[in-house]
């Protein structure tokens, strides 16, 4: 069963297609590059500079390449090909950068389309792409499917660590559903970064 599925997906056209974005963090990609070589590493759970935004919420997954699938919904709103560590929120600004942290791995991501849509109403702020999730949760996703197998579940609970604003619309904050249209204002107080956590030297 797709549970990714299960409910409609909202969408918006990005007009700000293009923008050239760069992790912060090592083992982060390019969203102009496809990152399908660039494995979900293990790290101790700590934190890093730059640091905008931590949190925790509930996420699901999604494969949207514009192949009619599975309820595919089409291209992704920021007018890039659907690729490894393209998730969505209802809320960020396309573009927005960071990673997400499950168990013992942490994944970089960069937020390239809008949703989920009725899920956020329920908590579930973030849609993970399929081979992040399935690397995250040690299943299998399937190219022919888009399902990720071998993991009973299609939400899971991550953390996550914003290390760059996206350009444009949406809320610069922690995330709220995508029916409170916050997906297309501009935010003009965004979230104070917390304080880092400064390690003691040996």
């Amino acid at each position: 069963m797709a549970f990714f599925q299960n409910t409609p997906r909202s969408r918006w056209t990005s007009r700000f297609a293009g923008v050239a974005l760069a992790c912060a963090t090592a083992v982060c990609t390019t969203a102009t590059a496809r990152a399908d070589d660039q494995p979900v590493t293990s790290v101790p759970v700590q934190a890093e500079k730059p640091m905008l935004l931590k949190g925790s919420t509930k996420a699901s997954y999604f494969w949207d390449d514009a192949s009619g699938r599975m309820g595919d919904t089409g291209l992704p709103a920021i007018g890039k090909p659907m690729q490894k560590g393209l998730f969505a929120s209802p809320c960020w600004p396309l573009g927005t950068e960071g990673y997400v942290l499950y168990k013992d791995k942490k994944a970089p991501f960069f937020i390239g389309d809008r949703g989920p849509g009725i899920p956020s109403e329920s908590g579930v702020m973030l849609d993970i792409d399929g081979k992040t999730f399935a690397e995250l949760t040690g299943g299998t996703f399937s190219n022919s499917s888009l399902v990720v197998t071998g993991f009973n579940a299609g939400h899971i609970k991550v953390d996550y660590v914003i290390t760059k604003w996206g350009d444009g619309v949406g809320k610069k904050n922690y995330p709220v559903p995508f029916s409170s249209g916050a997906w297309g204002v501009i935010d003009k107080n965004p979230a104070k970064p917390p304080i880092p956590v400064v390690l003691a030297a040996d």
